[in-house]
């Protein structure tokens, strides 16, 4: 199923060094850190900890998989290369931002067609907006505002009450933007949210939130909804600021990283010198007095002053010693499914392939199998590569019946983020008393690459404050530099 991720690594730009024995390392020495993952958390924390200080080591960061990334990855099918996990960045994401300008990638800017939507409820589509296939910008420009107009005839003011609350949300956010000297390092995730205005919409769910904002029962069931599915996977069930974070992924300006949003995660781990350790997985942390030992499924033994998890630990098996308690969670699967072939026009009532919309979105209903089909890219008339999200796999007679042909079907099933119920219950940034952090707690407020970036960034305050007393510059000045991001993939 995965051999056809495909990647690349130059090998002698992997720093690998033979394990290290378990002794407690001086005191007068810079700080060791280890970090468990190598996604955008871990890679944006070794990051914000060389950038805002001095005083830190080496930095370990230790990947169970052959690759980095994380929950970023992409896929190639006919010679075309698309993201297969976290694909998609907010305008205002300004971390992601400032990464993508200190690394010299190059920016994937939406398409500028008009590509139609249809919101599917197992039989019919209750509403479809317009296609162009047109070059001409002024051909798009009059598709753009007829389905303006298309939706609000449908849904009304409605419309402007969503993006009113998405809005005020997002002005919210943006205080974790704010200067050191007016933005606090937080100890717990509640402690972060409250400072931003931002708890009480994780104590109530999206559809209380919506009511009371006064989205029109339509809008909600329909529109809201299909954004819910496509990007968390989940019903309008998810808290409000979840609820938020996933509407604003349905911005017009959205945009990513050419040659994939993993290079991200990549070139920050090799901007921030690190000493990379794939394919090793830690089994066992263990307090040991000034410093904790890590053991891996190698059999090799670390020793490290401040030991930081960048991987959700809910369906993990580290042993702490001693133990550590967070709030039992639950992972939300998403199967992602990539198609090349054709869709078939008569499982949607239709009699041709170019009647079908190019999104189909679906409302909550249990007997349809799929949360989204969507066209990546129209090779020919006869043949495209299309993208499926589901909560459970899609058998292969199950596609039978969705398309009239597949040429190849590649199949990923992403941990991708947790499955949210309000009110959320948080774990803590510090999992001890001493130097043993958690960036994944966030996770539970919101889950995308930028709030992992946001997270990791307090983490690295918090470890610099907490363990050498260091307050941190808020320099925000990003150097432009050549990214090496890429030389950190692996073949898998």
């Amino acid at each position: 199923m995965l051999s056809s991720l495909t990647f690349s690594l130059l090998s002698l730009l992997i720093l690998t060094t033979p394990p290290s024995q378990a002794l407690s390392p001086s005191t007068n020495d810079p700080a060791t850190v280890c970090i468990i993952g190598s996604g955008i958390g871990g890679a944006s924390l070794s990051y914000f900890l060389r950038h805002h200080s001095a005083g830190v080591g080496q930095i370990r960061v230790f990947e169970r998989n052959g690759i980095v990334g994380g929950r970023m990855a992409i896929v190639s099918i006919a010679g075309e290369t698309f993201e297969a996990g976290a694909s998609i960045l907010h305008p205002k994401n300004y971390h992601a931002a400032n990464f993508t300008k200190l690394l010299n990638l190059t920016v994937k800017k939406p398409s500028l067609s008009s590509s139609s939507i249809g919101i599917w409820d197992g039989k019919r589509f209750l509403f479809e907006t317009l296609r162009s296939d047109s070059k001409f910008p002024f051909v798009q420009r009059i598709v753009s505002i007829t389905n303006s107009i298309l939706l609000f005839v449908r849904y009304g003011l409605s419309l402007l009450r969503m993006e009113s609350f998405v809005e005020s949300s997002l002005s919210r956010f943006l205080k974790y933007y704010e200067s050191f000297e007016s933005r606090p390092v937080f100890e717990t995730v509640d402690e972060m949210l409250k400072w931003a205005g931002l708890y009480n919409i994780t104590a109530r769910t999206l559809q209380e939130e919506l009511i009371d904002v006064g989205l029109s029962p339509l809008l909600i069931q329909e529109l809201v909804t299909v954004i819910t599915r496509i990007n968390y996977g989940q019903s309008l069930s998810i808290s409000g600021l979840a609820g938020a974070v996933s509407l604003a992924g349905s911005d017009g300006e959205l945009w990513s990283i050419k040659g994939g949003n993993w290079q991200m995660a990549a070139g920050l781990l090799n901007h921030s010198d690190v000493e990379l350790h794939l394919h090793e997985e830690i089994e066992s942390v263990s307090y040991i007095g000034d410093y904790y030992e890590l053991n891996s499924t190698k059999g090799n033994s670390y020793a490290c002053q401040v030991t930081v998890v960048a991987t959700p630990l809910d369906e993990l098996n580290i042993r702490f010693t001693p133990p550590v308690s967070i709030p039992e969670r639950k992972l939300q699967h998403t199967h992602t499914t990539f198609v090349r072939g054709l869709l078939n026009p008569v499982y949607f009532g239709l009699n041709a392939i170019s009647e079908i919309p190019e999104l189909v979105g679906t409302i909550e209903d249990p007997d349809i199998p799929f949360s989204s089909i969507s066209v990546l890219k129209q090779h020919n008339e006869k043949d495209m590569t299309y993208k499926i999200f589901s909560r459970e796999p899609m058998a292969d007679t199950l596609l039978d019946h969705i398309f009239s042909t597949r040429r190849e079907t590649i199949r990923i099933n992403w941990a991708a983020y947790p499955r949210y119920n309000a009110p959320e219950v948080f774990a803590p940034f510090m999992l001890d008393g001493q130097h043993l952090y958690y960036v994944n707690a966030f996770e539970n407020a919101a889950s995308t690459m930028e709030t992992s970036a946001v997270a990791a960034e307090n983490v690295a305050r918090l470890i610099l404050s907490r363990f050498s007393g260091q307050v941190p510059s808020s320099s925000t000045n990003l150097k432009s530099s050549r990214s090496d991001g890429e030389d950190f993939h692996l073949d898998l």
